[in-house]
């Protein structure tokens, strides 16, 4: 029954283990991966709560918990379940860090195949910016709802599931049709080399006629591939697709900077990386370093010094700066790659490599708290509980402030970047109390047709 996503070739073993991809790059945000891990805990009566995180990555939520662990009472058991050839330095220090005031192991499998490789009931299962790696990799959404059904299977009767991933768009579907339109010749470019591979290497839902990209210069309709740079174009393209291109940006934008190809290496990582000028505008002082490239011309260098700050053995500067200076460098970089220059080309194809063909929002959230407690029903003949979210305040997001700053600036109807954060709880069907709490949370989200089908599924079953 379980699917295993690790078949496909295109799963970038290597480039997911390299060390400034997982030890540092995936290696962030502990505090937000543990929250609602802490706050299931809290809910859970057992003595001895075990706990499964899917794609621990980094270790980051390791670190985390390790910390809550020290503070809590009883034993804790940790299963941390990670894909097979997946390794991290620092994630092998969290897991001995953690085993220092608990209990953890680590086990290499397909997150399908959980219900085979975890072999008793645990109280919660959490999966951080994993679902969308799921399903790129895994079987596309077949490969989601295997997941979504057997899940139930391997929770305790009100156990939990954590999930948190990118967040889609706040729209009915995500191949409703919509028209954008692009100045920057950096986003021109990164649409003509990126958008074509993705369409037609990816994992994507973009199948049907209606989901062609309409892309107007000069009031022409011309081939995305063959977009000009130079001039503003006008694209129609269902917003699920706008969503890709924009979160593909930022990471191919992140690829570089890590790479110091461009000349520059900003500090992404640490204290010095939330050095805030303003932190509900998302405005930020950059700390930076120069690299050894020869590819940044020295002119270009001079100018990004001339409007930076020494500090210690680096320099700072104004975040908006930064980023309008890193378009100028991405667009040359990106122009470079496209021509065949070696280091540039290099890096842009370990990028495209480990996260091109990936597809990062493939359900809105009104779809996916259905979809979850309709498949999580359906898992098994004897199955009887149903994923669902108890309380409104287990269903949020976080916002990317000085992502969406930046995209603010550089486009004219930017899609909000953020992390959609969901608690699931493993509801039995019997407890009609608890169930009803669950759908009146959904009432305040999900639409009607969605509320019908839900209905329809559980009364079905009860």
């Amino acid at each position: 029954m379980a699917l295993m996503i690790g078949t496909p070739n295109h799963f970038a073993h290597e480039h997911k283990s390299a060390a400034t991809y997982l030890d540092v790059a995936a290696n962030d945000h502990g505090d937000e991966k543990g929250l609602l891990v802490h706050r299931a805990l809290q809910r859970i009566e057992s003595a001895e709560p075990h706990l499964v995180e899917i794609g621990p990555g980094g270790g980051a939520a390791v670190e985390f918990l390790a910390t809550r662990a020290a503070k809590e009472p009883r034993p804790l058991q940790l299963t941390l379940l990670e894909a097979p050839g997946v390794t991290s330095t620092s994630l092998t220090d969290a897991i001995d860090r953690f085993n220092a005031v608990g209990s953890c192991v680590l086990v290499h499998g397909w997150a399908q195949d959980i219900g085979r490789l975890v072999r008793e009931p645990v109280d919660v299962i959490s999966a951080s910016a994993l679902m969308h790696e799921v399903y790129s990799y895994g079987g596309a959404y077949s490969g989601l709802h295997t997941m979504m059904r057997t899940l139930p299977t391997v929770l305790h009767p009100y156990g939990y599931f954590v999930y948190r991933d990118v967040y889609a768009v706040d729209a009915p579907s995500l191949h409703e049709r919509v028209v954008q339109s692009y100045s920057a010749q950096a986003w021109l470019q990164f649409w003509r080399m990126f958008v074509p591979h993705y369409l037609r290497e990816g994992t994507h839902p973009y199948h049907h006629h209606d989901d062609e990209v309409v892309a107007r210069q000069n009031s022409r309709i011309v081939p995305v591939a063959e977009l000009d740079s130079r001039v503003c174009a006008v694209i129609e393209a269902p917003v699920g697709l706008f969503r890709e291109v924009q979160r593909h940006y930022i990471t191919c934008r992140d690829h570089a900077w890590r790479s110091g190809v461009l000349g520059f290496r900003p500090v992404l990582d640490g204290p010095l990386s939330g050095d805030w000028i303003d932190f509900r505008a998302g405005h930020k002082r950059v700390h930076y370093a120069l690299t050894e490239s020869e590819w940044m011309p020295a002119m270009r260098r001079a100018n990004l010094l001339a409007v930076s700050e020494p500090f210690g053995d680096h320099h700072v500067i104004d975040g908006d700066i930064f980023d309008a200076v890193s378009d100028v460098a991405l667009m040359a970089f990106m122009a470079a790659a496209e021509q065949g220059d070696d280091d540039c080309a290099r890096t842009w194809d370990s990028w495209l490599t480990r996260e091109g063909g990936e597809t990062y929002a493939y359900l809105t959230l009104d779809e996916l708290l259905s979809s979850f407690a309709v498949h999580s029903i359906e898992a098994h003949p004897d199955q009887d509980a149903v994923l669902m979210p108890v309380s409104a305040d287990d269903v949020f997001t976080r916002d990317r402030r000085y992502y969406n700053r930046f995209l603010a600036h550089r486009l004219p109807n930017p899609l909000t970047d953020a992390k959609q954060m969901v608690l699931f709880q493993n509801i039995p069907v019997s407890d009609t109390n608890t169930l009803q709490r669950g759908l009146a949370t959904l009432q305040t989200i999900c639409s009607k047709p969605t509320l019908a089908r839900l209905h329809t599924a559980i009364h079905w079953r009860g």
